[in-house]
């Protein structure tokens, strides 16, 4: 029996009405089913706008890539961007609209970056609850072969607050390679880093500060900021704790960044000098930001000269 008849039996109790009336009741209950199809249905596609809202700006904050993802041995690299608000996503692109590169924020604020190269490693861990025992937070520009061999600690970073940044597969000067070689040399560590937990890296850092023009091309390609350095802290050379903490309190003012290494070798020395330099730095009113925060707080200056390579080449 039909939704029709049944309401006409429950209306009529089985009594007879008139063809007209039963005809205009017909009709009315056919609006009104309409009516409740039509709000349904409006409910429906309010509640699908909302949960599509909801992803585009929910918890990890990603971005719909720019760009189709560099393809690295048949995987695509994903082009969402991670480990970064929307407003640091933001701050990203206005740098990139008129540099592409950062070497010192402007000084608007007390505000230093502190960046480690080379990891993860086995001091990785040590020197991060280092930062959290000073409320401090970096940037740690990452290897991919060390990512893979430590996926677990780039996870921990990025639990952590860290900035993770990309640093290339095998840590070549990139300046003597081919554009191709180039290329692998990024997606490769972009997808290990990807692998570990992180989205696709927007920041990216050359080993030996060596590039070339086919290195910057690429980069902006990719929608990265190449990030240098404003002081060398040579912690890599193990000069002492003593020459390490003269280095980077001496070098240090507003919007710098400061290069230390968490892998690559023996660390004991940048671990040893790590409390008294956040000690000092804090005490002077500093505060220590990531390099996103950095570039939406101290942008860099427009108006940059062009970045040279740090190699020669």
């Amino acid at each position: 029996m039909s939704d029709e008849a049944r309401a006409d039996r429950r209306r009529g109790r089985g009594s007879p009405l008139a063809a007209d009336e039963l005809e205009a009741r017909r009709a009315a209950w056919r609006r009104r089913r309409t009516h409740r199809r039509t709000i349904l249905g409006a409910a429906l596609a309010a509640a699908a706008v909302l949960v599509i809202v909801i992803d585009s700006v929910g918890g990890d904050h990603r971005r719909a890539p720019t760009r189709a993802g560099a393809a690295v041995g048949g995987l695509a690299v994903p082009r969402e961007r991670a480990s970064s608000s929307a407003r640091e996503l933001r701050a990203e692109e206005r740098v990139l609209s008129y540099t592409s590169y950062v070497r010192l924020g402007t000084p608007h604020r007390r505000e230093i970056a502190l960046t480690f190269d080379d990891g993860p490693g086995p001091f990785t861990a040590r020197i991060l609850g280092v930062l959290r025992r000073f409320r401090a937070t970096a940037t740690f520009f990452e290897i991919g072969r060390q990512v893979r061999a430590y996926p677990r600690l780039t996870a921990r970073l990025l639990a952590a607050g860290i900035a993770i940044g990309d640093h290339t597969e095998d840590h070549p000067p990139l300046g003597q390679l081919s554009p191709a070689a180039q290329a692998d040399e990024i997606d490769r560590a972009a997808a290990a880093i990807h692998a570990a937990g992180a989205h696709g890296p927007l920041l990216f850092r050359p080993p030996y500060g060596s590039f070339d023009d086919s290195t910057l091309a690429l980069l902006r390609a990719r929608d990265m900021v190449m990030v240098l350095w404003t002081v060398d802290t040579a912690d890599y050379a193990r000069p002492g704790v003593k020459r390490i903490i003269y280095t980077a309190l001496s070098g240090a003012r507003p919007g710098a960044i400061l290069l230390f290494h968490d892998g690559g070798g023996d660390r004991s020395q940048t671990l040893a000098s790590l409390p008294r330099i956040l000690r000092r730095l804090t005490e002077r009113g500093y505060r220590l930001v990531t390099v996103p925060q950095l570039l939406e707080h101290d942008p860099p200056p427009d108006g940059q000269t062009p970045p040279r390579s740090l190699s020669g080449d």
